[in-house]
């Protein structure tokens, strides 16, 4: 008889994640998908000319583990540039294989058994499974009902002598809000002597609209030297496929993280390395973003603007929630699946990025779409 091997689950509560659960049905009912968070339009020729270039030029051997210098140069010149920060290109920048494999492996460098780590929830889901597998313990914050600003007083009461860090998201995912410097001073005075650490996603920082700031931690000395940096060229670039990201850090928090990097990656795609290299030292490259998603935001927010969904906020991302309290007292899980089933569009429920049952009637929709869909998608959410 044999005896069928049992496997004991580092991860017992987790299932698949909504994003495909959401695409599958929209696949299954042709539905027009802004569920998911990448974009359905090609990235900039220039820059596939580019990788093809390198690419025959002969640069299809690994990369140095760190990253190309040439990619490390023009990251470290880029935040220099919109940041003032200084980061050594030799010591305190790494490339990854996007920004999720950075926020794990700046999890796996941090934390030891029993180390809490405060997240603000909604969250990006990737991070209470990457806390967990390491041995640590989130301690959730709900952000603001009203607006989803950070309520700082809990953020208070739940830092204790086990708090190893602290994990920020702005541009945020998924609510579409950013810090602004009032939040900067607080957190500031609160972490004052003490031995706290930050993991800060800044995926979406190029996407920022109505001439507000991206403050990222790099800007300010108390936070960068206990800060890792964490950033995407697959959101700047319209790249999402490509896995490719960087993280930034001080030499001394650099140096751990290297070594656990070397044994995840080793060394990421070298000739999209090179060609994004070179494709950064065209600055409007990058800058543009945020007036090109603008357009795009505005679009659809005016086609859906005299419908019964309510807008939200949208400061930053590619993001935006509707409210459907006016329309349908369904939870949003259910009501996400009734668009895909009734109109044809597929959304995002926001109760599957909190780690604790919530009562949601807000649904998150992606616009980093052609405009043609969007088009498309808005004449069916009006007809609800």
């Amino acid at each position: 008889m044999t005896t069928k091997s049992k496997l004991n689950s580092k991860l017992p509560h987790i299932g698949t994640s909504i994003f495909a659960v959401m695409s599958k049905l929209a696949n299954d009912n042709n539905a027009i998908n802004l569920s998911q968070g990448f974009p359905d339009f090609n990235c900039s020729g220039e820059l596939i000319e580019l990788v093809n270039s390198f690419m025959k030029k002969g640069f299809n051997q690994y990369a140095p583990m760190p990253g190309t210098i040439e990619l490390r140069n023009e990251i470290s010149r880029v935040i220099k540039n919109l940041y003032g920060k200084h980061y050594n290109p030799e010591t305190e920048i790494t490339v990854t294989a996007g920004a999720t494999q950075a926020l794990f492996t700046a999890f796996s460098t941090l934390i030891e058994k029993g180390d809490e780590v405060i997240i603000f929830e909604p969250a990006y889901d990737s991070y209470i499974p990457a806390i967990k597998l390491n041995g640590g313990i989130p301690v959730s914050i709900e952000l603001n009902e009203k607006d989803f600003s950070i309520p700082w007083d809990k953020v208070e009461s739940k830092i204790t002598d086990k708090t190893k860090c602290i994990v920020f998201n702005s541009p945020h995912n998924p609510t579409g809000t950013i810090l602004n410097q009032d939040d900067i001073s607080t957190l500031i005075e609160l972490v004052k002597n003490k031995n706290i650490h930050f993991i800060s996603d800044e995926v979406y920082e190029h996407i920022i609209f109505d001439d507000k700031e991206h403050l990222s931690f790099s800007k300010y000395d108390e936070l960068a030297k206990k800060t890792f940096v964490i950033s995407s060229f697959g959101k700047t670039f319209h790249t999402t496929g490509w896995k490719t990201g960087y993280c930034c850090a001080p030499e001394e928090l650099m140096r751990e993280f290297r070594k656990i990097h070397q044994f995840i990656v080793f060394a990421v795609n070298t000739p999209v390395q090179l060609a994004i290299a070179e494709f950064l030292k065209n600055d409007s490259n990058y800058l543009g973003l945020k007036d090109f998603y603008k357009k795009k935001r505005d679009l659809f927010r005016d086609l859906i603007k005299d419908s019964n969904f309510k807008l939200l906020d949208c400061n930053g991302t590619y993001f935006q929630l509707l409210d459907y309290s006016n329309i349908s007292d369904m939870n949003d899980m259910d009501f996400s699946k009734h668009l895909i089933e009734k109109i044809g569009v597929a959304v995002i429920p926001i109760s599957p990025f909190c780690s604790t049952e919530v009562k949601s009637t807000i649904v998150r929709v992606c616009f980093a779409k052609k405009d043609e869909v969007l088009i498309n998608a808005s004449q069916k959410l009006r007809s609800l």
